[in-house]
């Protein structure tokens, strides 16, 4: 009779317990009441505080892609146009993220993955292969420092991919990089500030600096469009429901906390970096930016090794070495999930060997294909446009539209189909515009240029 009693006070209880599922988008009750409908997955769920999570983030948007940035988003705008547009997707990007965070929760089921949201709601790889190549980049750097004799560069990519696919094996997701924050903050912090006194010592003694935007018509909008989709891409990872699934509950209160930490002392460093870049060296600011400072040489040593080790650790968070694996984890997480065994620990034996082949066969594949085409800018271009501007802008408004479309007000659902309607345009223009740049690189360059 007791466990009788039992069974049917807990059939009420999950009754009850999903009507109140059904209000955690009307605010009516938090997301850490919420029966935990989750899917299955090989990595850690529900598990990192919003510290870590914040510091995560902060780190990996500050990895070594900002120094590309002043080439990629300022010279191609200018000043007011550059400027301009900075703050203006900034502000876009961390309202879509906070409005994206509102859902990792739907009708008492908890989504983790940007695929699977999409397919429940409207039935629907970050790759990085430019992380690779930045890598190689600081690789080829701190080469030419110490020695006449340059190598090719494709010779630092298969060291990178190798140290990547190390990295990414002995550390499978991103809940295991906690022990790796520490020194990825350090590295960060270290190389920006050797950078920001490096180029304003070059700056104030250049006194010719040229700002003017070069090029012709044409060719001033197709490059506006791809310094867009530079901007949208320093700002926002596409990934962040993979990310809030690692944050312990309250969730989305939670990951809320660190999108307010990114947004502001994340951008911070990324933007200054950019900014202080364009100022320094004008127009003519390279595509890596440690390639203009003039100051000694155990400055650019330093600055290229400690983006070199970030860039490994940010696979899968926050340093270069830590970017990386940040921005590939959707790819860890949906292989280790369809071929690990579940029931099993994520360092047993059999779990070890699938996942070195795992590793294995997505760095050899990503390796490959970076060192056949080295153009990193058309990497981040075609990484912004393509997916970036959808996933940030698109797809969160399309959610709110789908779940509270019957009960939102009208102007409400006009802003999000305004939101969707000009951010697919944008999508397509910019997508355009790195098109373009891939077929010019094509033209210029021959399947592993020695770039």
């Amino acid at each position: 009779m007791a466990v009788h009693l039992w069974k049917k006070s807990m059939e009420i209880k999950g009754k009850s317990s999903h009507r109140e599922a059904l209000n955690i988008e009307s605010g009516l009750i938090t997301d850490d009441q919420i029966p935990q409908v989750c899917p299955a997955s090989a990595h850690t769920v529900g598990h990192d505080s919003w510290q870590q999570v914040s510091l995560m983030l902060v780190t990996s948007f500050n990895c070594g892609w900002i120094l590309s940035f002043s080439n990629l988003m300022m010279a191609p705008l200018g000043w007011a146009w550059g400027i301009l547009s900075l703050i203006v997707v900034a502000l876009f990007t961390a309202y879509a993220n906070w409005l994206l965070a509102d859902f990792h929760f739907i009708q008492g089921r908890r989504f983790i993955r940007y695929r699977d949201i999409m397919g429940f709601l409207f039935v629907f790889l970050l790759g990085n292969m430019g992380f690779i190549l930045l890598g190689a980049k600081a690789l080829k750097e701190i080469n030419l420092a110490f020695s006449g004799s340059v190598l090719r560069l494709q010779y630092f990519i298969i060291i990178t991919g190798v140290a990547f696919f190390i990295f990414a094996f002995i550390v499978p997701n991103m809940s295991a990089l906690r022990v790796w924050l520490g020194a990825s903050a350090i590295l960060t912090f270290s190389y920006v500030g050797v950078l920001l006194v490096a180029s304003v010592i070059d700056g104030k003694a250049n006194s010719h600096k040229d700002y003017e935007v070069k090029g012709s018509t044409v060719a001033k909008v197709f490059d506006a469009f791809g310094a867009l989709s530079a901007v949208i891409l320093c700002n926002t990872s596409g990934m962040l429901p993979e990310i809030q699934s690692t944050v312990r509950m309250p969730a989305v209160k939670n990951m809320r906390k660190a999108l307010y930490v990114q947004y502001t002392a994340g951008l911070m460093v990324y933007y200054g970096v950019s900014i202080v870049g364009y100022w320094a060296y004008g127009s003519e600011v390279s595509d890596y930016l440690p390639k203009d400072l003039s100051g000694p040489k155990w400055a650019r040593v330093l600055i290229n090794l400690a983006v070199f080790l970030q860039n490994v650790i940010s696979q899968q968070v926050g340093t270069l070495l830590y970017m990386i694996q940040m921005f590939i984890q959707p790819v860890h997480e949906a292989l280790d999930t369809k071929f690990l065994k579940l029931d099993g620990g994520i360092y047993s034996s059999d779990n070890l060997k699938r996942r070195f082949f795992l590793r294995a066969l997505v760095f050899t594949g990503n390796t490959v294909v970076t060192a056949a085409t080295p153009f990193m800018g058309d990497f981040i271009h075609l990484l912004g446009s393509f997916i970036l501007t959808t996933l940030t802008f698109v797809f969160p408004s399309m959610i709110f539209i789908k779940v509270k479309g019957e009960t939102a007000m009208a102007v409400q659902k006009a802003w999000h189909w305004t939101i969707v309607s000009v951010s697919s345009l944008l999508a397509v223009a910019t997508t355009i515009s790195a098109a373009r740049l891939i077929f010019t690189s094509i033209r210029d360059y021959h399947l592993f240029a020695d770039q």
